[in-house]
């Protein structure tokens, strides 16, 4: 019985891959662009339209001034290394000297594992890490 079943399911596949393979694509045509016809414009219209001159602006010469914008960069810097951590959102996935900063500042009680995280947990990590960023030691 397996064998029949083996054979029927071996003609399935062939004839589909025949049937992919030998399938005509659709070209599609290329539309010509329609070209919107002008009508001609009355007369009367064309009087009463009066053109105006326009004055050219005058440009005024100023020279450019060096601004210092203050770019806030996100992220947190590792004092130790000076490594510069931008995606740190998933506590599962926050490099390990994150999670050890925010046991050291006294945000959070202890390094979580994977299998601890709740989503009471989860919301004392993100408020944890907003007050981790307010530290400058970690401001980059």
């Amino acid at each position: 019985m397996s064998e029949v079943l083996f054979i029927l399911t071996t003609i399935f596949v062939a004839y589909v891959v025949y049937k992919t393979v030998n399938e005509k694509k659709a070209v599609p045509k290329p539309e010509a662009p329609k070209v919107a016809v002008e009508q001609p414009v009355p007369e009367t219209i064309v009087a009463k339209i009066k053109p105006t001159k326009i004055k050219p602006a005058t440009l005024k010469k100023t020279t450019p001034k060096a601004t210092t914008q203050n770019i806030v960069k996100k992220g947190l810097r590792d004092p130790k290394t000076g490594e510069v951590a931008t995606t740190y959102n998933n506590y599962r996935f926050t490099k390990r000297w994150i999670k050890d900063a925010l046991v050291t500042e006294g945000l959070l009680e202890k390094v979580y594992k994977n299998n601890e995280l709740d989503p009471v947990i989860e919301a004392l990590i993100k408020s944890a890490l907003v007050k981790l960023e307010a530290i400058d030691n970690y401001k980059p």
